[in-house]
């Protein structure tokens, strides 16, 4: 592809990586201390809430270098290719890791009756988003494989 649309697409994997780090170095340490300040009957809970953000942060970040590593594959007319299906199966168990942190964090702080129902509404909406491109990369991994499959019954015929 050549027409500048995946360059555009690296670059937006890179910015949004960049706007993650930002967030996880300066915004959320800020927000759980003044979180922890106005709420000193869950100050105890600052450092573990965090460390289960950051966790999520590991897979976040490996699945966006596998998008971007889709995308060079794209690139490189590599998009019908078996290196495309393990991509995107990483991009999915990334994805089902993601939810699966949030659910267990949100349970935790569920049975400490800690769970904000703002926090509750944000821990939601991400682990939707996540659901999203969890199924996304699934149906997309699906079909690449079926494609695959085609083409190599393709290649023996002829």
């Amino acid at each position: 592809m050549k027409d500048g649309t995946v360059l555009f697409l690296k670059g937006v994997t890179v910015f949004i990586g960049i706007v993650v780090a930002i967030c996880c170095i300066w915004s959320l340490p800020n927000l759980a201390r003044e979180a922890a300040e106005l709420n000193p009957e869950f100050a105890h809970l600052r450092i573990p809430v965090l460390a289960g953000i950051y966790m999520t942060a590991v897979p976040f970040y490996f699945a966006l270098y596998q998008a971007f590593h889709l995308l060079m594959l794209i690139e490189k007319e590599y998009a019908f290719s078996e290196w495309a299906v393990k991509t995107l199966g990483n991009i999915k168990v990334c994805a089902g890791a993601i939810i699966g942190l949030y659910a267990l964090g949100m349970a935790g702080l569920f049975t400490l009756n800690a769970l904000h129902p703002g926090i509750a509404l944000i821990g939601g909406g991400i682990m939707f988003t996540t659901l999203v491109i969890f199924f996304f990369a699934a149906v997309l991994q699906g079909l690449l494989s079926s494609a695959l499959k085609i083409k190599s019954e393709n290649d023996l015929t002829v």
